[in-house]
């Protein structure tokens, strides 16, 4: 029992039938015009005014310079270890944090540099950024 016709057996189908196409596209259509007065329509609030100032505080910045035979100078002045870990303690405990720029000599061996980066941290100090000066 085969359904349509037997004359037409190996046809090949070229043409796009367009009609459930256009259903679609009509259907669809229909549902935008219908819902977006419907998203357009809110409720009125009034809402309450309020004018801030971002805050303008600007954390302190420490200069901590390590000199050419590895001793440390904080903001200029020379420093010992167990004072700058004082220092630095009592830095840390300020609001906002300061900011810890620190510089070391080209000939002064790494281990200071880590030495004074090891005793910000244990400080409390989380910003640290490190100062050099561009190749001329």
């Amino acid at each position: 029992m085969a359904f349509g016709t037997q004359d037409d057996t190996d046809e090949v189908m070229n043409e796009i039938n367009m009609t459930p196409l256009v259903d679609v596209m009509l259907v669809l259509l229909i549902i935008f015009i219908i819902t977006v007065p419907v998203m357009k329509h809110s409720v009125s609030v009034d809402l309450p005014r309020a004018s801030v100032q971002p805050e303008q505080v600007k954390p302190e910045t420490l200069r901590l310079s390590v000199q050419a035979d590895g001793s440390y100078a904080l903001d200029g002045s020379a420093i010992s270890d167990d004072a700058l870990a004082d220092r630095l303690q009592r830095a840390a405990a300020q609001t906002p944090p300061p900011e810890l720029h620190l510089s070391g000599d080209k000939s002064v061996r790494y281990e200071r540099v880590a030495q004074a980066m090891a005793t910000a941290q244990r400080a409390g100090i989380r910003k640290i950024g490190f100062v050099t000066e561009p190749k001329e």
